[in-house]
């Protein structure tokens, strides 16, 4: 997925399916950040000194350690992950899994113009989340 886009990457989040050696080269070879959940039973790799993916996988396991889970989706900015989920969920819920449009240059502004329709929608009518606890 990564090969589609031609312009920089600063970050690539995903939950613990993507906790693999394979993602993590992929997007250190983009230059940008990983930051994918680590599944529950992850452990700092062995290596004294080590490099690559194992030293970013390394990193983000320590900040878990220290910052606790909860405060280290918040902060390292994993949680756009789950926005970018849920959106993509409500606008295939809204307006179906498929574009209408014919034409090669009409799909285009049919996407815009039903991404405009659910921002404006969201805008009037998303509730206010206070978390509890």
């Amino acid at each position: 997925m990564l090969d589609q886009s031609c312009d920089p990457i600063a970050q690539v989040s995903g939950d613990g399916a993507y906790d693999t050696r394979t993602c993590y080269e992929a997007v250190l070879q983009r230059q940008a950040t990983p930051t994918f959940v680590p599944r529950r039973t992850a452990r700092l790799g062995l290596v004294k000194d080590p490099t690559g993916w194992r030293a970013a996988r390394n990193r983000i396991l320590q900040q878990l350690e220290t910052q606790g889970r909860s405060a280290w989706r918040a902060l390292s900015g994993c949680t756009r992950q789950s926005i970018a989920e849920n959106t993509m969920f409500r606008f295939k819920q809204l307006f179906g899994g498929q574009l209408w449009a014919r034409r090669h240059a009409t799909p285009r502004a049919e996407a815009l113009v039903k991404c405009v329709v659910l921002n404006r929608m969201t805008q009037l009518g998303m509730p206010e989340t206070i978390r509890i606890g």
